[in-house]
């Protein structure tokens, strides 16, 4: 599981009941953005890597617990190697290539995979594990939705509180599976609406047809995840910036370096609201409005159909 929004809760509650061995599989750095959902890390950690701050919190929580992290991201290539040593899978993922990926693997090494999502207001979990009786994730979802059409909750948003809500429902599934004890969630889906504070449950059947875990099953080895969600290289990542352009690594180092710029974000207000660089001084001027408020003449090298905003 990686330290991040669903990771959070599940590495502290796991942590303090004493799950003898945890992996932690994450890449990224504290961000200020990561706190209001992440609350395993804190104000001190921001720029720290994730794995760093998440491990000294829970060794803080019980120091007699062995935290493994793996700063990497997980790919077809690691994925068995990574999952093989411990007994139980949780999946704290936010995108559809890396859920498949966590399925399959954990399915190709018969060991269960707890599933949790979150969007917005709304979450899921469940337990997928057809050596267990169950079905697997692609028994629900047989085939990804089209790339752009589901945005991650980094996109779209997400109350802060949601994850610490499905991401205890997780630990509790992991618990109950480690113990041997109670009904788990195999063969259920849970569904919760945070704003109407409800659940609701829907039974799930393995597909016999399922490529991975049905009676023919044909996928035997992981593949290629954005591949198989549609996802390619756009042409902005496979070809160099122009003269005017900049490229989001460059940005970020400046940024970094703290050199003097001006951002202009010419997104509509709510797009805005989702995500934005305010806290870089960014300022807001949607590209309907932008030409009314540049001074006369500065438009020699802007195009305003939106190819060089």
């Amino acid at each position: 599981m990686a330290p991040a929004g669903l990771g959070s809760p599940l590495g502290l509650y796991l942590t303090a009941a004493g799950v003898g061995r945890i992996g932690l599989v994450d890449f990224d750095v504290v961000d200020y953005s990561n706190l209001q959902r992440q609350v395993i890390q804190g104000t001190k950690d921001v720029g720290r890597p994730k794995l760093q701050s998440a491990k000294d919190r829970l060794m803080d929580v019980n120091p007699f617990v062995q935290i493994d992290t793996y700063e990497t991201t997980l790919r077809s290539d690691n994925a068995l190697e990574l999952f093989e040593a411990y007994d139980v899978i949780i999946d704290g993922t936010d995108t559809f290539p890396t859920r498949y990926l966590t399925n399959d693997a954990s399915v190709l090494l018969g060991k269960p995979n707890v599933y949790g999502s979150i969007f917005r207001f709304e979450g899921q979990a469940s337990v997928f594990f057809p050596r267990g009786g169950g079905p697997c994730y692609r028994c629900l979802y047989p085939d990804p939705p089209p790339p752009g059409l589901v945005p991650s909750y980094a996109e779209g948003g997400v109350l802060g509180i949601l994850p610490g809500i499905v991401g205890l429902i997780q630990a509790a599934e992991a618990v109950k599976l480690i113990l041997g004890e109670g009904e788990s969630l195999i063969g259920r889906l849970l569904l919760f609406n945070a704003l109407q504070m409800r659940f609701r449950e829907l039974k799930l059947r393995r597909d016999p047809t399922c490529p991975l875990c049905g009676e023919k099953p044909v996928i035997r080895e992981l593949i290629d995840y954005d591949q198989f969600c549609g996802i390619t290289p756009s042409e902005e990542e496979t070809t160099e910036a122009a003269d005017w352009e900049i490229t989001v690594t460059d940005l970020k180092a400046k940024l970094d370096r703290g050199e003097p710029l001006t951002i202009i974000d010419v997104r509509d207000p709510h797009e805005w609201q989702i995500c934005n660089l305010e806290s870089y001084g960014s300022k807001l001027i949607p590209l309907g409005q932008f030409a009314a408020r540049m001074p006369t003449g500065c438009f020699n090298r802007l195009d305003l159909n939106g190819s060089r905003t």
